[in-house]
């Protein structure tokens, strides 16, 4: 795990001294970079895109869990921040984010009296969510014996015909033990909606008629009384969000309910994963090619060749510490020749990592490429929330590649 220790003066370089710049030798590597101008142009085009169909966004905080890029995501006009695990609800109710909804079960003694810590804050909102008698029991249990009330949303997980398969009820049966259970919960608990994970579905037609059950079971329960106020629906990660925010956009103009999407990935974005998804997103949806340019990959792993063993492979300094590659190696993107160069250049098209270790990457390169040991060469990511993972601390750059601030991560 790269926890690169940095003496710093507010994240611009040692007191006194000019901002660091990755390009003059002043920054260790691999380093985990981000670009403030695309981070920029990100936040600035989900906000657009949440907008313009009348939603609210509560972004993975799993993805980044870095409390600075919450803060960046909430100014952008983010409603709050979803997080999976009692440890990531108490970081982001530490720095300061008033409204988390937690997309996931809360089971075990630990884990339920952690969130219910977080209450004592009168300011705090927390959502749970269930799907299970016992579920419910637990969180009641517990919130009754605190004297405090926590809220709660429905789960909805594919129904036994669909092929995706995650937690959440899947039929009428099990909503219905569900809605029982909360009525031997009252004072305790309190339902505030229902949420739905899309992303398990294969494609398109199934993901629709998933959040088309997912609106018409909040209508019902609207219809039935019972909620104290209008109700969340929540859903949409990374990939399908288009298709969720056109599938509850209806019922958002209504103001019967708030519609909150969750995808956690945008701010970074990716060359990868992410980049094939926005891809079918901008071919797909009527609204997103309206906004411009595309979400665009912010984050970069920068790494030095350490050596040239044969003329058709380099040696790169990166490895399985440094990157994820669950979803695809590392792709270089930009070199810098520092005795050669005045700023990075496209690295070559041929250029492929075919292989990592720990501590390095093994770059397929062709005989005769100028390429030299000490090199710089930026890497694009696939699957940005394994690789955030892999840092305590990302450097962020402006055009020029000055380090204009050090984010803290904590994972």
């Amino acid at each position: 795990m790269s926890d690169h220790r940095f003496e710093l003066d507010k994240g611009v370089g040692r007191a006194g001294q000019a901002p660091w710049n990755l390009l003059a030798g002043d920054v260790p590597f691999p380093a985990a970079v981000l670009s403030e101008s695309r981070i920029a142009h990100n936040l600035g085009w989900m906000r657009a895109f949440i907008e313009t169909y009348g939603l609210s966004l509560a972004p993975h905080g799993k993805t980044t869990m870095a409390p600075r890029l919450f803060q960046r995501q909430i100014e952008s006009g983010a409603w709050g921040i979803t997080v999976a695990t009692s440890q990531q609800a108490q970081v982001a109710a530490a720095h300061g984010i008033r409204r988390i909804l937690i997309a996931n079960q809360m089971v075990g003694d630990a884990n339920i009296a952690a969130i219910l810590d977080l209450l004592a804050n009168p300011e705090q909102r927390v959502l749970c969510i269930v799907d299970s008698r016992e579920g419910v029991a637990m969180l009641g249990a517990a919130c009754r014996s605190r004297g405090v009330m926590l809220d709660v949303l429905i789960e909805l997980a594919p129904e036994p015909d669909q092929p995706g398969y995650r937690t959440g009820v899947r039929d009428e049966a099990g909503l219905a033990a569900v809605l029982e259970a909360l009525e031997d919960w009252q004072g305790a608990l309190r339902l505030a909606g229902v949420e739905f994970y899309e992303g398990v579905l294969p494609d398109e037609t199934e993901i629709r008629r998933f959040v088309r059950r997912a609106v018409a079971v909040t209508e019902r329960l609207l219809g039935e009384g019972r909620f104290d106020e209008a109700p969340i629906l929540s859903g949409a990660g990374s990939a399908w969000y288009d298709i969720v925010a056109e599938e509850t956009a209806e019922l958002a103009k209504t103001g019967k309910a708030q519609i909150v999407l969750r995808p956690g990935c945008y701010i970074s974005h990716d060359d990868g994963l992410y980049r094939i998804a926005q891809e079918q997103i901008l071919k797909r949806n009527p609204v997103a090619p309206t906004f411009g340019e595309a979400l665009q990959p912010a984050l970069r792993i920068w790494a030095v060749v350490q050596s040239l063993p044969d003329p058709a492979r380099a040696v790169v300094a990166m490895g399985k510490r440094d990157v994820a590659f669950d979803a695809g190696m590392p792709r270089p993107a930009t070199l810098f020749r520092k005795a050669r160069d005045e700023k990075p250049v496209a690295a070559p098209d041929h250029w492929e990592v075919t292989g990592m270790m720990d501590q390095h990457a093994y770059l397929s390169i062709a005989p005769g490429d100028d390429i030299a040991v000490g090199d710089i060469i930026a890497f694009d990511i696939s699957h940005p929330c394994l690789t955030f993972d892999k840092w305590r601390k990302l450097l962020v750059v402006d055009d020029d590649y000055r380090c204009i601030e050090v984010i803290d991560t904590f994972f």
